[in-house]
């Protein structure tokens, strides 16, 4: 645990991060950092009073067992675009502003989609095996091709709009599905995951986390993606029942999947380890060295703008 700067601002900071952009945080900041959870444990209990502010990430989170130990803090703020793991009612109740870093890697995360789109569809996984171990390209299948197939993305926020604007260039039709249908988009609205899933050749997950989200793809949805199609999730673990995608993965319910969170994280997913169908990558979707940089850009602006009384520059409708 590091402290340095002599701001009058006191930053608690919770996820880890780069040496270089907390120097640069500390140029607006006096910097406590606790990236693991004993450090956390720690720096809340001993300097929980002098906490202005919380850096943090959706799955890492904020208690409000540490909002209460915190009666200074004014604002809790996340890197990335989620926030599911902070306790709004508790940040609310005090009075404090919850701000996000929405849109800084939505790019990445819509070019890790459609890497993990290509890569699945197509098998590089099965194709780089066998490629090394001396494979005659004729006695093999021909992999699926990817463009033309239908589209459905499950959150058509920002990622989800990009996700959808990759899509145009494989001449693949979007469809989506949201809570409620947005006003202008041109894309098919579906009034379920389970519909959407029925209608798409590859379902996207691009939905916030969350209670809200838990398990809308569940083995219902997977049985009407259908053995053809293809599941990709670069949105949150929870949002996908992973017993039921490891069976279908394993009963060819579906053809594949590609994923970059699981429910298990920071632990494998230990259901879908050994399975030949499916294409993991460790939640780096949003990561990118221009990604985190804008990320912590858009955090120095939230900073700044609340103790400057400018506002957030993205902050979270509490209600």
């Amino acid at each position: 645990m590091s402290q340095s700067s002599h701001s009058p601002i006191t930053l608690l900071v919770f996820n880890p991060m780069a040496e270089q952009h907390l120097d640069q945080i500390r140029q607006h900041a006096t910097v406590i950092y606790a990236p693991t959870a004993a450090q956390r444990t720690q720096a809340v209990a001993e300097q929980g009073a002098e906490v202005d502010a919380v850096l943090t990430i959706g799955s890492i989170g904020l208690t409000a067992d540490e909002v209460a130990r915190m009666p200074r803090l004014r604002l809790a703020c996340t890197l990335g675009a989620g926030y599911e793991g902070l306790a709004l009612d508790a940040l609310k109740a005090r009075g404090a502003v919850v701000a996000t870093g929405a849109g800084t890697n939505d790019t990445s995360v819509a070019d890790h989609t459609f890497g993990l789109i290509l890569a699945t569809v197509r098998n590089f996984r099965s194709l780089d095996q066998q490629a090394r171990s001396g494979v005659d390209r004729f006695t093999i299948p021909h992999p699926p091709g990817v463009s033309g197939k239908k589209l459905g993305i499950i959150g058509l926020g920002h990622i989800g709009l990009k996700i959808a604007r990759r899509a145009a260039g494989f001449d693949m039709p979007v469809g989506y599905h949201n809570r409620k249908p947005k006003a202008d988009v041109q894309h098919p609205y579906f009034d379920s995951a389970l519909a959407l899933a029925a209608w798409a050749d590859v379902l996207v997950c691009a939905t916030p986390g969350g209670a809200g989200t838990r398990h809308l793809v569940n083995a219902q949805v997977l049985q009407a993606l259908g053995p053809q199609g293809y599941l990709i999730n670069i949105a949150r673990g929870s949002v996908v029942d992973t017993e039921a995608l490891a069976t279908a993965l394993k009963e060819g319910r579906i053809a594949g999947a590609g994923i970059d969170v699981y429910e298990s994280e920071p632990h494998r997913p230990e259901p879908l380890i050994d399975l030949p169908n499916i294409l993991i990558t460790p939640h780096v979707a949003g990561w990118s060295p221009e990604a985190t940089q804008a990320s912590v850009d858009q955090f120095i602006g939230n900073l700044t703008g609340v103790f400057s009384g400018r506002g957030a520059v993205a902050p979270v409708d509490l209600g």
